[in-house]
């Protein structure tokens, strides 16, 4: 990038922008706007998917071209092209996996300048970065939100000094090499316009001073304007004080004795402002929750729409303003109430937005629509729908671009201060006298009973210092992201152009986005498309199979544009077990392969490996990556043969870590579980449309023959040495964190276990039943003990020798048994009726018995003609499922599918994976 870019544009100079030259940055920007300009005009360029709702001049007046365009960014591909690097399969790249902490940053000042639902810090994100790209890199998110991998992009060259150190410290303690220190191109994405506006303003460079002066400027003539609105007087009666909020309270009706009275005079405790649950009416003493009691309204004129409305009735209760440093309080008098009577007489500003709310989950249930707050006007109180509409005016009217985009960026801050949401928390000082003021709950627009109207100047005078301060010590370079705003499922980037991808998307029906920002969007007139919004939505109809298709297009996508042989990491926040299934398969679908799962144990501030419907509560951190160009030409060559087979876990074997501490201790690496193997190569045949090569006893005992194994791992030949070393320097044997939750995970539990202890029915029944606890999937049968140890293990019935796995346990347990034959009555007399796992090739005739019973048990799915399947074998449906996908038989997948609770599918990877591509090929016509 030439060194001559100015960030001021009062500053003339040469600029270089996408390899042409223009005479400043006022020539730069004409030359794109006008060029988007001419796009927008094109019917082919709108239709793009996730092209938001708004007009052509709201979208020009949002955008900074080329960098940033508030609609599809049709410069993309020529950004990655200019500034990347082509895919080149000589160069060698090999990382293993590596796990981050979502919550480190949080309070840094960067990850602070602006809010955002659900931020993942830059100072999270860096160390991914670092570890999987050379400076110079493309790194691509398409779930941007806020911009943060951007941010964090830059920040690996602009690190400070301490921050090197200390990284550069850990990665030498882990034995890892220092990072290459150095900025990274960011291409950011998302299908919101509120989201990506914050994304270009945090990563886009601009003036700091010039937006410091500006930005009291329009401080300064708020308060020549509406300063009137916020004066009071001390208690003196003749001192003139600035208000810094006023608190207005709801009316309630009693139902008791339709008695009317203000909900804070009722509930709130004048010296500890304690709100309490129950309390009494002033009318009559009957005690009752709030919820017990009925919200007055009061009707009025909708002066936008012309209909006759309701609104909570409200009063202003109290009012804290500030002389000389010194904070007051009072009840509002005569003229504090004159002053918002006449205020509230005044005409609606132009630029308030009165857009009606859209039909959504958070306008049918709660406050939103207890208190008919249907439309964007009447989230604000008379004065605050001045205040905000003066400062918007005045940032509008900014005749630099670049200057106008960060005010409105460090205005619209305010907007949801200013609004209805913001609630009053009063702070137990004993007195009356300690407040603060907190905003709407995460996650969902909450309209509540006693509000806080905030000054312009309490809301804005501290951010804009906080943010002068901030984009001093982090300043954005030039051209190092670009920032598009539109659907992740599609993007003019060319084919394997893309480093590394991080992303944060959105996870079933956690967050509302597309609701959320409506607010914030509606100011600039530039809307989300929420056709291809990936959430589960109840009001939009979208369930948890339409979710997981659109999280597919999206990733299907990512793994289109990623070079081969390289990582995504995906950082995944929900409590259903379904939803996290559904991201397994759409990312199994597109093409990913998952090389480990962590688990963010925020408590402990630790990662705990082992997925789970339980341990789904944590905050998760997935690494996967797109296998490289040499095994799928060589599977193109073969097809689906054995060698295809141990080709790919060959590969995957190479991408897992070798070694995972934790507390200094060595962590069991779970994909390197040799079932967890066999679902990965299954997952990736399947993903091919081939039959599965290897059955599961065929897989599993070939498995052992090819590959080292250690601790219940399976290792590449060159990678057990490594291993065996640090296993040396640790005196505890790592295990693997098992979940019991169906047939599967129980008969691994129980292999566990016997495995340690060869032990009798009576031995194991206690222990096997502590297991079955809370997390059984509800839909899946529980197994009888003794059917399953019959299905998948061995007993010593006394004849013959005692089994070698049995020997070795009692040998080493059991003193007087020490030194004895294998044929030695002692012996035989203490391992009768002991169960113990079999060698290898008895488990593989264990197997084989086992799956020709699953496929029995199957027919009568096949030929049931009940409604729905109450309960089921899941192993019984994996088999069956496995068996229909092998014969092509997709019409037998679909039809038990059909009759199973929808949560039997959604709860389970392997049959879901199944399903969904019986579905595909069934709809191709296949």
């Amino acid at each position: 990038m030439s060194d001559f870019f100015q960030t001021n544009d009062a500053l003339a100079g040469p600029v270089e922008c996408l390899g042409q030259t223009f005479a400043s940055n006022d020539a730069r920007r004409a030359h794109f706007l006008g060029l988007l300009a001419d796009k927008l005009k094109d019917p082919a360029f709108r239709k793009q998917e996730g092209f938001p709702q708004g007009t052509d001049e709201a979208i020009l007046a949002m955008s900074d071209p080329p960098y940033y365009t508030a609609c599809p960014n049709p410069w993309l591909a020529e950004f990655v092209a200019h500034y990347g690097k082509p895919y080149d399969p000589a160069v060698k790249y090999s990382r293993e996996p590596l796990a981050i902490d979502v919550s480190v940053g949080k309070t840094d000042a960067i990850y602070k300048a602006h809010s955002y639902h659900t931020k993942v810090p830059h100072l999270a994100i860096v160390p991914s970065i670092l570890h999987y790209t050379q400076p110079g890199d493309v790194v691509l998110d398409g779930f941007a939100g806020s911009g943060m991998t951007g941010v964090a992009a830059q920040w690996c060259g602009a690190a400070t000094a301490s921050y090197r150190f200390e990284l550069e410290q850990a990665w030498k303690m882990e034995g890892r090499a220092a990072p290459k220190w150095g900025a990274r191109r960011a291409v950011l994405n998302d299908l919101s316009p509120a989201a990506t506006f914050i994304g270009a303003n945090y990563n886009i460079p601009f003036d700091v001073d010039v937006f410091a002066k500006a930005g009291k400027q329009l401080l300064k003539e708020m308060e020549q304007d509406i300063g009137w609105m916020y004066e009071t007087l001390h208690s003196d009666g003749k001192t003139k004080a600035r208000i810094e909020y006023t608190v207005w309270s709801e009316f309630l009706t009693c139902r008791t004795c339709q008695g009317e009275f203000i909900f804070t005079e009722a509930a709130v405790d004048p010296v500890s402002q304690e709100v309490a649950d129950v309390f009494p009416c002033p009318h009559c003493g009957a005690q009752g929750t709030k919820e017990q009691m009925d919200l007055r309204f009061e009707s009025f004129v909708d002066p936008v729409y012309k209909t006759v409305e309701k609104r909570p009735k409200r009063i202003p209760v109290l009012i804290q303003y500030r002389i000389d440093g010194h904070k007051f309080q009072k009840k509002p008098d005569s003229q504090d109430l004159e002053v918002v009577e006449r205020v509230a007489k005044l005409s609606l500003p132009e630029e308030l937005p009165s857009d009606k709310m859209p039909d959504s989950q958070m306008t049918r249930v709660g406050r939103m629509r207890t208190t008919n707050t249907s439309t964007i006007h009447s989230m604000f109180l008379p004065r605050s729908a001045q205040a905000m509409a003066l400062l918007w005016r005045g940032a509008k009217r900014n005749p630099d671009r670049r200057l106008r985009q960060m005010l409105m960026f460090f205005i619209e801050q305010g907007i949801r201060g200013m609004s209805v949401l913001n609630r009053y928390k009063p702070v137990q000082h004993g007195r009356l006298g300690g407040s603060q003021v907190g905003l709407d709950l995460p996650g969902v627009f909450y309209v509540p009973s006693i509000i806080s109207e905030v000054s312009p100047w309490a809301q804005f005078e501290g951010k804009l210092d906080r943010l002068s301060k901030t984009f001093t010590t982090f300043k954005a370079q030039p051209a190092s992201a670009i920032i598009s705003t539109g659907s992740a499922s599609d993007s003019p980037l060319p084919d394997s152009s893309v480093d590394y991808i991080f992303t944060d998307p959105p996870f079933g029906e956690n967050i509302y986005y597309a609701d959320l920002n409506f607010l914030v969007e509606t100011w600039h007139g530039v809307k989300t498309d929420v056709e291809p919004e990936a959430i589960v939505d109840r009001v939009r109809e979208k369930a948890i199979f339409d979710y997981q298709r659109l999280m597919q297009n999206c990733f299907e996508e990512y793994f289109r544009v990623l070079k081969p042989g390289r990582w995504m990491t995906v950082v995944f926040s929900n409590s259903r077990a379904a939803v996290w299934n559904s991201i397994q398969v759409a990312l199994q679908q597109a093409g990913f392969v998952v090389a480990e799962v962590n688990a963010l144990d925020k408590k402990q501030g630790s990662f705990q490996q082992g997925i789970s419907p339980n341990a789904v509560k944590q905050d998760l951190v997935i690494s996967a990556y797109k296998p490289n160009g040499g095994l799928e030409q060589r599977y193109s060559e073969r097809g689906a043969v054995p060698d295809s087979a141990w080709d790919f876990v060959q590969t995957h074997l190479r991408q897992l870590p070798v070694v995972k501490v934790k507390s200094e201790e060595l962590d069991f690496v779970a994909e390197r579980d040799p079932r967890r193997i066999f679902d990965r190569m299954v997952a990736w045949f399947v993903r091919h449309d081939a039959p599965v090569p290897l059955s599961t006893d065929e897989f599993l005992s070939g498995l052992r023959a090819r590959f080292p194994e250690r601790d219940g791992m399976v290792f590449l030949p060159e990678q057990v040495t490594e291993y065996d070393k640090k296993r040396a320097q640790t005196a505890q044997t790592p295990q693997m964190e098992l979940f019991v939750s169906d047939e599967r995970s129980a008969i691994d539990w129980a292999a566990d276990y016997l495995k340690a202890r060869p032990s009798t029915y009576q031995d194991i029944h206690p222990e096997f039943i502590k297991q079955l606890g809370a997390g059984w999937k509800k839909h899946e049968t529980r197994p009888e003990l003794s059917a399953l140890l019959e299905a998948n293990f061995l007993r010593f019935e006394g004849a013959g020798e005692v089994p070698s796995q049995i020997h070795r346990y009692l040998s080493t347990n059991y003193h007087d048994l020490r030194g004895l034959e294998k044929n030695d009555p002692r012996l035989i007399a203490k391992a009768q009726d002991r169960w113990y796992v079999p060698d290898p090739n008895k488990a593989q005739d264990l197997e084989k018995k086992r799956e020709k019973a699953l496929l029995k048990e199957f027919e009568q799915y096949k030929t049931f003609t009940g409604r729905k399947i109450k309960e089921s074998r899941l192993e019984v449906l994996r088999a069956g499922f496995r068996d229909a996908w092998a014969a092509k038989d997709y019409a037998t997948i679909l039809r038990v599918a059909d009759k199973l609770p929808e949560a039997t599918l959604q709860e389970d990877e392997k049959l879901l994976t199944l399903y969904d591509m019986a579905l595909t090929r069934s709809e191709d016509g296949i």
